[in-house]
C-alpha cells in the first residue's frame, strides 16, 4: 500500500514557498535560489493563479532572449496547474508526474494550498517504502517474526 501525501507532507514540513504574478522573475529566481527549491506557487489575492519553475525560467526568459529584471512572473508562469488532493497516494502521484511530464504538485485542501511535492519527494517516499519492506523481509528470512 502506498503512502499518502498528507504523511509525505508531515514528514517532509508543509512549508509553501509563493510569489506574486507581478513580481519580477529575477525576484522569483532569487527566492528560489534562496530557499533552493525549483518552483514557486503563484497566489494572487490568496488565491493559486499558476506555478513557476527553473524549467520556465530556462525556457522562457533565458532561451527567448527576455530580461529577467523586466519580465513578470505572470508573463511566464504555468496557469494551468495540476494540484493533487492530500488523500491522493505516492503511487497516484507519480503516475500524474510522469504523465503530466511535471516535477511539482501543488497539494490542495479546501480551494487551499498546503503544500508542495516535488518528483524528488516522491522518489525519497517510495525509497524509504522499499527500504521498510526489505528490513521486514530479512527480519522474517531471519526467524524473528
Amino acid at each position: 500500500m502506498s503512502e499518502t501525501i498528507a504523511s509525505v507532507l508531515n514528514n517532509k514540513g508543509a512549508r509553501i514557498w509563493s510569489i506574486d504574478p507581478e513580481a519580477t522573475i529575477l525576484d522569483a529566481i532569487a527566492l528560489m535560489a534562496e530557499k533552493a527549491i525549483g518552483a514557486l506557487v503563484v497566489v494572487s489575492e490568496g488565491r493559486l493563479v499558476g506555478i513557476i519553475s527553473e524549467r520556465d525560467y530556462a525556457r522562457k526568459v533565458i532561451l527567448q532572449g527576455r530580461s529577467s529584471k523586466d519580465t513578470h512572473v505572470r508573463e511566464i508562469m504555468t496557469s494551468s496547474v495540476i494540484t493533487v488532493s492530500p488523500e491522493k497516494t505516492v503511487d497516484e502521484c507519480m503516475r500524474i508526474i510522469t504523465n503530466n511530464r511535471v516535477r511539482h504538485l501543488p497539494v490542495m485542501r479546501g480551494g487551499e494550498v498546503i503544500g508542495v511535492i516535488s518528483i524528488g519527494d516522491l522518489v525519497r517516499a517510495i525509497i524509504a517504502e522499499q527500504a521498510a519492506t526489505i528490513d521486514h523481509l530479512h527480519s522474517y528470512i531471519a526467524g524473528k517474526y
